[in-house]
């Protein structure tokens, strides 16, 4: 069900994840990060999404436990830094981002980008993490379908998530079908197109026909296509429209109006092509 804010969906290992989460890309650690998450769990989201490169996982951590919300009910997402892959590395990795995070479990953990060379050696020492309980699902982000069937051939776990670049103008048709086949969940960052959103004639037109904004309509069209979303802010007022996506569906008509206006077209890098 995807009717409320703490809706969840089953990962195929049977961790229930949150359909909405914050993002914290670019958001600065200390009081920024801790205001941004405690207005969003206040709000009533239940699932926070960071990484080792965003430099604040400190505060996210802090953020958590000014909330005073128990630990077991929020869902926390990390990612290994490209930097630190490879096995030894990313057991380390894992030990350093629970430690600023305040916590001794995280819900899913990623490979943040496929470093060639790396990426399966990598994937074998998140296995091991998940395979010890220290971890209750693992994942992948910005893996094309190449990357996915190297883990598929070369070890023994799928992975439970992609997290990738996507929303209208870069749906990743050929990725979200193969992911789907092998019941790895999609989820989106950057849903709102780095802020490129705003004046998309048909998602202007459909946001005036529900009475919602712009950004509310993007992100009711990643629920409807079964994608997991984490939008970032730092502003209450903007986390709290975020989550305000769970009291109206879009027509079918709608739906495929915004399925048209796909480019093929990226605001981030190409994980085939990236120098970080």
């Amino acid at each position: 069900m995807r009717d409320k804010i703490n809706s969840r969906v089953e990962l195929y290992n049977g961790t229930a994840m949150p359909w909405l989460g914050l993002g914290t890309w670019q958001i600065p650690d200390g009081k920024e990060a801790e205001d941004a998450v405690r207005f969003a769990l206040e709000t009533g989201y239940r699932s926070i999404d960071t990484a080792a490169v965003y430099g604040n996982e400190r505060g996210v951590g802090n953020g958590i436990k000014q909330s005073g919300i128990p630990r077991e009910e929020i869902f926390i997402t990390s990612k290994v830094w490209n930097s630190d892959q490879g096995f030894e590395s990313t057991l380390k990795a894992y030990e350093h981002s629970l430690n600023l995070l305040g916590t001794d479990y995280l819900d899913l953990y990623l490979i943040h980008w496929p470093v060639k060379g790396k990426y399966v050696e990598t994937w074998k020492a998140l296995e091991k993490l998940y395979n010890e309980g220290r971890v209750k699902a693992i994942g992948v982000s910005n893996f094309h379908i190449h990357h996915l069937e190297d883990i598929l051939r070369e070890t023994e776990t799928v992975p439970m998530v992609n997290q990738v670049e996507f929303h209208p103008y870069l749906q990743q048709t050929e990725l979200r079908k193969f992911c789907k086949e092998h019941l790895i969940r999609f989820e989106a960052w950057s849903p709102l197109m780095q802020g490129h959103f705003k004046n998309i004639p048909v998602i202007k037109s459909i946001a005036g026909k529900y009475g919602k904004t712009e950004a509310q309509i993007i992100l009711r069209w990643d629920l409807q296509n079964e994608v997991i979303t984490i939008p970032k802010s730092v502003h209450r007022e903007r986390i709290e429209e975020n989550s305000r996506i769970f009291d109206f569906e879009l027509s079918e008509d709608d739906m495929n109006e915004i399925n048209a206006l796909n480019l093929d077209k990226r605001f981030g890098p190409d994980p085939d092509n990236f120098n970080f």
